[in-house]
């Protein structure tokens, strides 16, 4: 990239977001500082209002706006993939919203690249998920979306995995993450008094509140934490397990951490501590699952719920075939 279409980039990026640090300027165009610093000298010269204060970043001053974007055929062929993604992966709601903005950016696209789109539209495809006839609401994700913009609580009906009914939560969503063809959030949850992790298409009712969130963490945050958690610090389980099976697993015990047991009448309360709760240590209980509960930690249920749906999903899937 030259200089020229450096520093348009860079006033297209000032423009896109309220305060931009000077890092973030660099690591984008994979410049130095010095760099960064000279360009912004160029842009001031040359008339933009740019307001800067150290240890903070740059900003634009209110109200000065670009004219209209022109956009390359490049990124006016990605709009289109974006379009067919969003038809896969997201809700009626944020489709609607992305269509309607959509036209909005065809709007400024040249002649000839507006014809560009136009032809690639019928040549992209992605493939959806078998629809397993579950309803929930249509709009889930967006709501979501605009309780973690706005910092506002949401109002939802929620149904577990493997229960009967449905509970209402109060949750404060920090963010949005997609695995496994399924959309996640993790929130605060005010029923358990903790961060939960919920599947958004297990939600059958949501409403956004006018509810400030308490908390401050971000999802980013949230899972470094749990990251650095699940890597260096050893965490307690406590497990109940049929007395059937003991004899089984006398010897493997010992490789995932076992402390103490407390023999019962049909059962035998098992004490652990791992390194590897979620992966190494949730695998070897699904060995003997079915003779088994977990007391603690909650989480670690959680992680085998979710490696229980996967393998039960994959079986299914493999079934249809």
């Amino acid at each position: 990239m030259n200089r020229f279409d450096r520093i348009t980039a860079m006033l297209i990026q000032l423009q896109s977001k309220k305060v931009v640090k000077a890092q973030d300027i660099a690591n984008r165009f994979d410049i130095s500082l010095r760099t960064v610093y000279r360009d912004i000298r160029t842009l001031e010269e040359a008339g933009v209002p740019i307001y800067g204060e150290a240890g903070i970043g740059y900003s634009l001053v209110d109200g000065y706006r670009l004219p209209p974007v022109m956009f390359t055929p490049e990124e006016a062929m990605a709009f289109v993939t974006a379009e067919k993604l969003m038809e896969k992966f997201t809700d009626i709601a944020l489709q609607t919203n992305f269509a309607s903005a959509l036209y909005k950016v065809k709007a400024v696209l040249r002649a000839s690249d507006k014809q560009l789109v136009d032809n690639l539209e019928g040549y992209i495809e992605v493939t959806k998920k078998r629809s397993n006839n579950n309803k929930y609401p249509q709009n889930t994700l967006d709501v979501l979306i605009k309780a973690i913009a706005e910092r506002k609580a949401v109002q939802m009906e929620y149904r577990a995995l493997n229960k009967d009914s449905n509970s209402q939560r109060l949750i404060e969503p920090i963010g949005v993450f997609h695995e496994n063809e399924h959309w996640y959030t993790v929130a605060y949850c005010h029923l358990r008094e903790t961060y939960r992790q919920f599947r958004i298409d297990r939600v059958k009712n949501i409403q956004l509140t006018q509810q400030k969130q308490q908390q401050r963490t971000t999802l980013r945050e949230y899972r470094e934490q749990e990251q650095l958690q699940r890597d260096c610090v050893p965490q307690k389980v406590v497990l109940r397990i049929d007395k059937r099976v003991v004899p089984y697993i006398q010897e493997q015990r010992y490789q995932y951490g076992f402390v103490s047991e407390e023999v019962k009448d049909d059962y035998v309360d098992m004490t652990f501590t791992s390194h590897y709760l979620y992966e190494g240590f949730a695998r070897w209980i699904m060995m003997f699952a079915d003779y088994a509960e977990v007391l603690e930690p909650e989480s670690l249920k959680d992680r085998i719920a979710t490696l229980v749906e996967k393998i039960s999903e994959k079986m299914n899937l493999e079934k249809s075939y």
